[in-house]
């Protein structure tokens, strides 16, 4: 902040003395004399005069009169004769008044543009976030707002509910999933949202209700990510080693080879057929390569605990602290920013995707993650950076379903409406049928088709 006000102060004094300089100046005074140049005049009619009775043009006597008649207007012209200018014109009092005028009024106003157009809390990153933070939250609010009036609105709920699980208002999440009803039903994605929610306010227990709606989700998507993660997690607590592998290897194989997630889940699989008494997965070593690589504890059945908030943190700190004294790790990098996404520590979020570096650039998902944080950190505004990113997304994988989702959002609200329809019916071919965000794709579709249809009857008139 003190580099910008130093920076604008040496600005406001250049141009201020620019001004000066040119009010202040002396003006040269003439250096040509009314009285010299009529003498010059009337001696160049004189030569002309005598070349013309040279030549015969005129005859003696008419240049003796011609020649009279020029001498005498050359003494009128030339009787009155005023002091020649003499060094510099001094300079005018109204110069000075104007100049300090300028001196004055220039950097007065420049402040008073800045303070009025200007944003002076930009200077400040801090300040920055908070009202990021601040418009997210007026968004939310908006959106509880309108269901209040319009409580007959179940995806609408369920989109409040999300929003409040990823604020840590778990109290309103979870009221809100009730008012969504039997709509979280057919959408696997909600289901996992809910019972991960469930799981956190009972202390990380997944066991009871939010293993039911895991498993309710894995009907709907065997292959759902989170829902096999968490019920094999729920198998390895109760010391069913055997089914946390089977849960597990079916998550391995959905997810990136070589990444972060594959990474840990392998050292999962390890570690549970160690405990199950199972060989080692065939082309797999027994054990993790990386000693420094995260292990699930050691369970006794008897006293399996659950996993609670502050452990968590613990093992993102962890991991924080670890990238600190290994900075050359992407991979660590990358799985941090995800950590701190979901965690909303938007801020430190956004640090650590920098610091991913190359990798993001390679890798669609982490590309629309990371346009994903920046749109919400500019209040879900895709256009800029944002949409940089996602573009680069889908030149790697033109159909990764969430970057499809967000340009074709960016495209509807530039009332291009066309556009967002490609990109959506894209989105659509690879989205899960029946899926909460395949519904709600397909109603976006058809509003952007009804306003096309309007907008076109409108271009058509007269």
């Amino acid at each position: 902040m003190t580099v910008f006000l130093v920076i604008a102060a040496l600005l406001t004094l250049l141009v201020v003395g620019w001004l000066m300089r040119a009010l202040l100046r002396p003006a040269a005074a003439s250096l040509v004399s009314s009285q010299n140049l009529n003498i010059s005049i009337y001696r160049d009619q004189l030569q002309a005069l005598e070349r013309d009775l040279a030549r015969g043009a005129i005859s003696a006597a008419d240049y003796d009169v011609t020649r009279d008649e020029l001498q005498l207007r050359m003494l009128d012209d030339t009787a009155t004769v005023g002091p020649a200018p003499t060094g510099d014109a001094p300079v005018r009092h109204s110069g000075r008044l104007t100049a300090l005028a300028v001196a004055i009024l220039v950097p007065v106003t420049a402040a008073g543009m800045y303070l009025w157009l200007g944003q002076p809390a930009a200077m400040d990153p801090g300040a920055a976030a908070v009202s990021a933070n601040h418009q997210v939250e007026q968004m939310v609010e908006g959106l509880a707002a309108r269901l209040k009036a319009n409580p007959n609105d179940p995806k609408g709920w369920a989109m409040l509910a999300r929003s409040y699980k990823v604020m840590g208002r778990l109290d309103e999440a979870e009221q809100a999933f009730v008012k969504a009803g039997d709509v979280i039903n057919s959408d696997a994605e909600m289901l996992v949202t809910y019972a991960d929610l469930l799981a956190v306010r009972a202390d990380h227990n997944i066991e009871g209700r939010p293993l039911a709606l895991v498993q309710r989700a894995l009907a709907l998507d065997p292959q759902h990510p989170m829902g096999l993660m968490m019920a094999g997690v729920a198998a390895y607590r109760r010391a069913d080693f055997s089914t946390a592998v089977s849960y597990w290897e079916k998550l391995l194989a959905v997810l990136p080879p070589g990444s972060p997630d594959a990474t840990q889940i392998e050292s999962n699989i390890a570690q549970a057929r160690e405990q199950a008494g199972m060989s080692a997965t065939p082309g797999k070593p027994a054990r993790p390569a990386d000693p420094a690589a995260a292990k699930l504890p050691p369970v006794d059945p008897a006293t399996a605990g659950a996993v609670t908030p502050e452990k968590i943190n613990q093992m993102v700190e962890g991991l924080a602290a670890r990238l600190k004294s290994q900075p050359d790790d992407l991979a660590g990098w990358a799985r941090l920013a995800r950590a701190y996404k979901v965690m909303g520590r938007l801020d430190e979020a956004e640090q650590a995707f920098v610091k991913a570096g190359k990798l993001i650039d390679t890798d669609a998902d982490l590309l629309t993650q990371y346009a994903d944080l920046l749109a919400m950190r500019a209040g879900n505004q895709v256009e800029g950076r944002p949409m940089t990113l996602l573009n680069k997304a889908l030149a790697l994988n033109p159909k990764q379903p969430m970057a499809l989702m967000m340009v074709g959002s960016a495209a509807f609200r530039r009332a291009d409406f066309a556009l967002a329809i490609t990109h959506w019916e894209k989105a659509l071919t690879v989205l899960e049928p029946g899926s909460r965000d395949a519904t709600l794709v397909v109603a976006e579709i058809a509003d952007a088709r009804a306003k096309l249809g309007g907008k076109s009857q409108a271009d058509s008139k007269p």
